[in-house]
């Protein structure tokens, strides 16, 4: 900042101008008067300064603010991809690049913050940095060691020893790229002559007996299928730059068996799931070919999730080629408990049955205020969306709590703060227009309050159907890829293999080891002990 310096004036009293000649007080004057200009003169210099200063402070303020505007935006569409219109392809064109361009702005920016001229203003605490987070344990490390050549003392008047004080450690980052080799079983015959007998250990059994890959292979081809998304062309290409020929006809034929392997596993794990008294439900579609028609016709995925707050997850699919109420009413045969789910006017007759309990998703009536937010800025839904940040707030508090903790916490704040809500958007109900769109917001509040408030009563029951509807991403990125299922078969096929990759996930295992190792025992497991192969209980050999 510049400081504006005062030159003293010439110091004069009455005494000293008393009796003063006219020419000596003409003298004087001519003194004040030169002060005073060369005084304006610096002040006018110091404003020109000043203003200049002011001027590149507020160029740079500009830029700065466009560039957090450029910043803001790219997270906009990275975290809330819907918030703009873009087909696949461009967004598939701003994914690749964005890394890129968020990296210049953050640069831009930091180097303008640096350059920022200091305000005399409050202290502002200094910006945390995020922490890089620590290289995995179990990674393996090839050590570079690097000591100086010479370990003798540089100066020419002394030339001793040198000792060591210790080491600076750091680790980047590498990786090969995914390398195929063969196993080469080898199975000595044994006979004896006299008694003509040979002996030979037998070939071990295997998920395809009489072809070529192992189930290593077999587990890497659905994982990258149905997990990493990539159609068959393109595996076939990766494989391809190993010098291995695979097919895509020869890689579909391999996740087909290996589906049809893991069938009777995800029986097992279908009745663990729907052993929750408390399950999620939704549902998405997914195009199927109609080879018949000669294009694809619509389907439907259905998810069904343990509990969010179920110490023991997982989560089924069920293909489907329609929308109906049938579709659940025959998968959750037999299962009773309280149902998570949307107001999907197919789940009524669902929860018809005795010893069912419907509960709602707060996320959907939040959404419905939301989006008028975003269109006109509606203050009734403004006003929503804050009363339900209050409910979301104790929800944050309680979800590392038991079920009775937690329910104790929402009788004592989160009632209240429903029983508000319940009165001000029966208030409000009758103060907004008949059809109006915050009309059929508030409506949607108001007819499904029983199922949105079942949580206040039961612990284990979630505010919302997030848990599911996470769930439900691997499909939408799985159709954005591979665009439709060949079939009714192929569908199952791909939900009976992501409802165990999916919640072996769940548990924090790593999909391929789990399925390879699935697959490597599934042909000697006894059945009566398949149960120790399901997601939730399975442990790696060694």
């Amino acid at each position: 900042m510049l400081e504006v310096h005062a030159f003293p004036a010439p110091q004069f009293n009455a005494q000293d101008l008393h009796g003063l000649s006219p020419a000596a007080l003409a003298e004087v004057a001519a003194q004040m008067l030169q002060h005073i200009g060369t005084q304006s003169q610096r002040i006018a210099q110091q404003s020109q300064q000043l203003a200049e200063r002011d001027r590149a402070i507020r160029f740079k303020d500009a830029k700065i603010e466009r560039i957090t505007f450029e910043l803001a935006r790219l997270k906009a569409w990275k975290f809330a991809a819907r918030t703009e219109a873009m087909n696949a392809q461009q967004r598939q064109l701003f994914e690749e690049t964005l890394a890129a361009d968020e990296a210049s702005l953050q640069a831009q920016l930091e180097a303008l913050q640096a350059q920022a001229i200091t305000q005399p203003a409050a202290a502002v605490e200094p910006k945390r940095q995020p922490k890089r987070q620590a290289l995995p344990e179990h990674l393996e490390r090839v050590v570079h060691h690097h000591e100086p050549e010479n370990t003798t003392c540089p100066r020419a008047d002394c030339g001793q020893p040198m000792q060591r004080l210790g080491e600076d450690v750091s680790e980047r980052l590498d990786i090969v790229p995914a390398q195929f080799f063969v196993h080469r079983h080898i199975r000595g015959k044994w006979a004896c002559r006299c008694c003509q007998i040979l002996v030979q250990e037998p070939v071990e059994p295997q998920i395809i007996d009489s072809g070529m890959p192992a189930a290593g292979l077999v587990a890497h081809t659905l994982v990258s299928r149905f997990v990493d998304h990539l159609p068959y062309y393109r595996q076939a290409a990766i494989n391809a730059r190993s010098n291995v020929h695979t097919p895509r006809s020869t890689l579909a034929a391999w996740s087909g068996r290996g589906g049809a392997a893991l069938a009777p596993l995800f029986d097992v794990h279908r009745e663990f799931v729907l052993g929750a008294q408390v399950l999620h439900a939704d549902e998405t579609p997914v195009d199927m070919l109609d080879p018949g028609a000669g294009k694809t016709k619509k389907a439907y995925v259905w998810a069904y999730a343990r509990g969010g707050f179920d110490a023991l997850p997982g989560v089924a699919y069920d293909f489907c080629v329609g929308r109906g109420a049938k579709y659940p009413t025959a998968f959750l045969h037999g299962w009773v408990g309280t149902l998570v789910r949307d107001e999907f006017k197919g789940y009524e007759s669902v929860l018809e049955q005795n010893g069912r309990t419907a509960a709602g998703c707060l996320a959907h009536a939040r959404r419905k205020f939301d989006e008028l937010i975003k269109v006109n800025q509606s203050p009734v839904a403004l006003q929503a969306v804050q009363r339900i940040a209050l409910m979301y707030r104790v929800e944050r508090e309680a979800k590392d709590l038991a079920a009775d903790e937690r329910l104790a916490m929402r009788q004592a704040r989160s009632k209240p703060l429903w029983e508000e809500l319940h009165v001000w958007l029966r208030l409000e109900r009758g103060r907004v227009p008949e059809g109006s769109a915050i009309a059929r917001a508030i409506d949607y509040s108001l007819n499904a309050w029983a199922a949105l408030t079942a949580h206040l009563h039961d612990g284990r029951v979630p505010v919302d159907n997030n848990h599911v509807e996470n769930l439900m991403r691997p499909w939408a990125m799985g159709r954005k890829a591979w665009l439709f299922a060949g079939s009714e078969l192929a569908g199952q096929r791909a939900a009976v293999v992501m409802s165990l990759a999916q919640s072996a996930k769940l548990k924090g295992h790593d999909p391929w080891a789990y399925l390879k190792d699935v697959l490597t025992r599934l042909p000697t497991h006894m059945n009566s002990r398949i149960e120790e192969l399901l997601p939730h209980r399975w442990q790696p050999i060694g």
